[in-house]
């Protein structure tokens, strides 16, 4: 069973709270640009132990009656055709999977707003297909010199040229596929007409990291940097937070950068600006929620090392520059970590070292390390899933949870038939497997119940996996690293 150190209950309760407050600290209407990922936020759950990775949008249901969502997206990404890396799908297709996910969950998707708007052939054609589909969509469009040309900005010919957009709830929750989608400025221009026409509104920002009331070192904290390492963001303490109220609270680069420019344009839009500090505009609950900071603590420098890991992995697939590795390696050094504090990795290099081949080691919940060697049946990590199912049911080592006589018929197939070179098993394959073998076979219907409990383990490998076997390990909640090489020297690798 896996430690508890987040309160996920008691994060649903205060956070809900905390937005509700600041809506009434605007007279009843709230711009909240919501920052991170609403659904499947793996990061934090990994972070924070307890903390479900669809709590963001369980909290919002609880706000649903008072919720509207608009969603922005950048027109030139639509023209670049921008790809999110984590799902493998264009920024446009992410927009109608949000739409979808908001409208299953019973929230209001009022509008598109597609900004940075300059009639961009593929993003016209968008816009005509999202209205076909039924949505209102508006328009944004580029204010030169923003954000500094605030005489221009703050003014008809800036905020004042885009299309206002109609909502009618008192929380307009502002969210995107990506970065760079153009949220805040959303919101801002949103501000900007509604002053024009007499309605009180205000903004909040709501980022879960970094944590603004843990310390700057804390590695939860660090854990969020080695996440946004390609990004070049930095952690930093708020320095208008410490003049405003003598607190220290951290922040990020960017924000505390574009502070004065906002500051700014606050004053512009109300004559005084709501808020002292970046940190101000936040509504982060987290800290209050953290139950075993040790528990935390232990799960965040897990995260920085996997993250060391995958930045290695993608410059080795030349996706990355070594840059971000290279700085995620400094922060392993302020965390005091290393590789040696993941059991997992050892144990996986040293059999790939014995056996010359790849080798896969997993931890269990009791701190035990199984490991999977490739052998002529089964790769790795397809032998580590079964060993590690065996040992979580009891199973002794002897008994085979799969007969040879149905596995060689699938590689087989996958070699005479399906055009594969490798007839090893992929792990999705080895468990499609197992569970026609559970028909018939009480260990492996023994096995094959032990499943759910491989979530939040951890599993190293001594070679990049296949996207096959890494999306199964995803799927499957299991937190993965890789060595940054491949078996084979081939220069594809699917």
């Amino acid at each position: 069973m896996t430690a508890i150190g987040f309160d996920n209950d008691l994060y649903l309760r205060i956070q809900s709270e905390k937005i509700r407050e600041r809506i009434s600290q605007f007279g009843g209407k709230l711009y909240l640009e919501f920052g991170g990922k609403l659904f499947d936020d793996f990061h934090a759950s990994r972070v924070l132990p307890g903390f479900k990775p669809d709590s963001k949008i369980t909290m919002l249901m609880q706000l649903r009656e008072q919720t509207e969502i608009v969603i922005a997206i950048n027109a030139e990404d639509i023209e670049k055709n921008k790809v999110r890396g984590d799902l493998g799908i264009t920024y446009d297709q992410d927009l109608l999977r949000l739409v979808d996910a908001f409208t299953s969950c019973g929230l209001y998707v009022g509008s598109v707003v597609m900004t940075r708007w300059a009639d961009q052939p593929a993003a016209v054609a968008y816009e005509k297909k999202l209205q076909t589909l039924g949505l209102r969509v508006y328009r944004h469009y580029p204010i030169p010199g923003y954000p500094s040309a605030l005489s221009l900005i703050v003014s008809d010919d800036g905020y004042g040229r885009n299309d206002y957009i109609e909502t009618s709830r008192p929380l307009v929750v502002v969210t995107a596929p990506g970065p760079g989608s153009g949220k805040m400025a959303t919101c801002l221009s949103q501000l900007y007409h509604e002053q024009k026409r007499g309605v009180q509104a205000g903004y909040a920002k709501f980022e879960t990291f970094p944590v603004w009331d843990l310390p700057l070192d804390h590695p939860v904290n660090l854990a969020y940097e080695a996440a946004t390492a390609d990004l070049s963001d930095v952690n930093m303490l708020d320095p208008f937070h410490l003049a405003a109220y003598r607190q220290e609270a951290v922040n990020y680069n960017r924000d505390v950068e574009v502070f004065p420019v906002l500051r700014a344009m606050f004053q512009r839009i109300f004559g005084e600006s709501p808020y002292q500090s970046p940190t101000d505009m936040g509504v982060n609950m987290i800290r209050k929620c953290i139950v075993d900071d040790g528990v935390v603590c232990a799960a965040a420098r897990q995260e920085i090392i996997r993250r060391w890991y995958e930045a290695r992995c993608e410059n080795r697939k030349g996706n990355a520059s070594g840059a971000p590795a290279d700085k995620i390696a400094l922060l392993m050094e302020k965390a005091g970590i290393s590789a040696a504090d993941r059991p997992v990795i050892g144990a996986a290099d040293e059999l790939a070292q014995a056996t010359g081949l790849p080798a896969a080691a997993m931890q269990l919940p009791d701190g035990r390390v199984i490991t999977g060697k490739t052998s002529p049946l089964l790769g790795a990590s397809s032998a580590l899933i079964l060993n590690a199912l065996k040992e979580l049911a009891g199973i002794p080592d002897e008994i085979k949870l799969i007969s040879p006589a149905l596995i060689e018929p699938v590689m087989e197939l996958k070699v005479k038939y399906l055009g594969n070179h490798n007839p090893l098993l992929h792990i999705d394959e080895i468990l499609i497997v197992l569970s026609i073998e559970a028909q018939t076979s009480e260990a492996a219907r023994t096995a094959y119940a032990c499943l759910p409990q491989l979530r939040g383990l951890e599993v190293h490998s001594s070679v990049i996996l296949s996207q096959v076997d890494a999306g199964t390990f995803r799927k499957l909640g299991v937190n993965l690293t890789c060595e940054p090489s491949y078996h084979s020297k081939k220069l594809y690798h699917k």
